[in-house]
């Protein structure tokens, strides 16, 4: 309770048997003194007060009784009787974490309504900051020039005791040794793999500059290591990238702008494999901002004033429109699968190949024939979309991708999704529905135990002959 009320809120359900999730259902006697002692027991362990919703929910006939716990205003929230350090526990994905010294912290400023960027960095002074790169592009981008008074209000400078003292902002946005020393993961590591895995590098590159200006730097390293093609149009023959380039540049900027600068020892990470391209950005979706409501127009800023310095640098077009663009921009790519996610406390957006096979896709970043680019365009070769009859070979195996392959391996009698995806070490559904279920059951590998029923909550997979065989080579 205490966890959900430090986040986004969610529900505790009583009547619900653990494993197998079977509703059993509350006996109408036990009902009301169930309720009673639940509400005592938030009451007398935790501090400051939660207040939740109690009710009575009727499902398959059976009562249930819920617990529905909000977004607390009152941040942080912790066990009495285990004090503020020791009882604040926290929400990351299904399991309850003991909060960290940076997260107490972020719960206090959660508070005050104060966001990490505005905070004022007294260990040093305007004279000891370096502006004049950030200064000359913003006046150049905006046409607006960028006197004392204006960088004040901006938020990049507070005033006190006579003296100027930057905010965190302003470190971010410098070319200053101190950015390096005080922020030393505010920057962004590109890396293209060989294969599926992270293994064996084919080229890394390390963009270390004020924040705003590395987005070009990390464009140049994905177009250095991504395929361009041609194809013929109705009337002209036009380039085309591997993957959508401008959805790539506003998860970057998404990635840059939103990331949460208070954690420490992570960086923004863009990698590139055979499959997929890959952003990764510290911090989860703020607590206010449920998945659901990703591409929706609604906009939760984290930075509060580096968000409107990088509209002010034209690098964010409008509020609220980054996913919709990103997805705009992937649906001109039919091959291609954008996943957002969140990966413990950090969020991905993946733009996934939904064919891939590795000896069909060539690792050359260079110029590629029409005939490659048709295959990245989902045009793959009858030898693998075709129908597989008779025995099959060791050829047909390699087809198969690594991630497909620990499937089959894992795979033994009838399992459950959950079950799959457990072996597998695996906490995303999407990730691991467009990585490994999806290709499995495409290439004829595994079936489902209730084939009328694709959605039921009893849905099992088995292997097929054909994926026996696979397993086998």
């Amino acid at each position: 309770m205490v966890a959900f009320a430090n986040g986004a809120g969610g529900k505790i359900v009583f009547g619900v048997k653990n494993k197998p999730r079977d509703i059993i259902g509350i006996s109408d006697d036990e009902l009301f003194a169930l309720e009673e002692r639940v509400a005592n027991h938030i009451f007398d362990r935790c501090t400051p007060t939660i207040i939740p919703e109690i009710y009575i929910q009727n499902v398959e006939g059976k009562p249930l009784l819920v617990v529905e716990i909000f977004p607390g205003f009152q941040k942080p929230y912790y066990l009495k009787d285990k004090g503020k350090h020791k009882g604040t526990y926290v929400r990351i994905g299904s399991v309850n974490r003991l909060a960290s010294e940076e997260t107490l912290v972020s719960l206090e400023r959660d508070k005050r309504k104060i966001s990490y960027d505005e905070v004022v960095a007294y260990e040093f002074t305007a004279g000891t900051i370096n502006l004049k790169r950030f200064i000359a592009d913003y006046t150049t981008s905006s046409g607006k020039p960028l006197p004392e008074e204006k960088l004040l209000n901006l938020g990049l400078f507070v005033l006190e005791r006579e003296t100027l003292f930057p905010t965190h902002a302003a470190l971010l946005l410098s070319d200053s040794p101190d950015r390096k020393r005080f922020f030393p993961y505010a920057k962004i590591e590109c890396a293209r793999f060989k294969g599926t895995e992270t293994k064996v590098f084919l080229d890394q590159a390390t963009i270390d500059e004020p924040i705003y200006a590395t987005i070009e730097p990390c464009m140049a390293f994905i177009k250095r290591n991504i395929a361009l093609g041609s194809r013929i149009g109705e009337i002209y023959r036009e380039d085309r990238w591997e993957y959508p380039l401008e959805a790539i540049r506003e998860a970057i900027i998404n990635a840059v702008v939103h990331r949460d600068y208070a954690i420490q020892g992570s960086d923004i990470k863009v990698a590139i494999f055979d499959d997929m391209l890959e952003i990764t950005s510290p911090g989860p979706l703020p607590d206010t901002l449920p998945p659901d409501a990703l591409g929706t127009g609604r906009s939760e800023i984290r930075n509060r004033v580096l968000a409107p310095i990088f509209k002010e640098l034209k690098l964010i077009e409008a509020w609220g429109t980054g996913i919709q663009k990103m997805r705009a921009e992937t649906l001109k790519y039919p091959e291609i699968e954008l996943i957002f996610q969140e990966n413990g406390h950090a969020f991905q957006v993946q733009f996934i190949k939904k064919q891939f096979h590795p000896q069909i896709i060539p690792l050359d970043t260079g110029q590629v024939t029409d005939q490659v680019t048709d295959q990245v365009a989902g045009q793959v070769t009858g030898q693998v979309a075709g129908q597989v009859t008779g025995q099959v070979t060791g050829q047909v195996a390699d087809q198969v991708s690594q991630d497909v392959l620990r499937f089959l391996g894992i795979l033994h009698g009838e399992m459950t999704r959950l079950r799959i995806q457990d072996a597998l070490g695996l906490k995303g559904r999407s990730n691991f529905e467009s990585r490994y279920l999806k290709p499995a059951l495409a290439d004829g590998l595994i079936e489902l135990t209730i084939p009328d029923k694709p959605s039921s909550s009893k849905q099992k997979y088995r292997l097929t002959e054909r994926g026996k065989l696979i397993r086998k080579l």
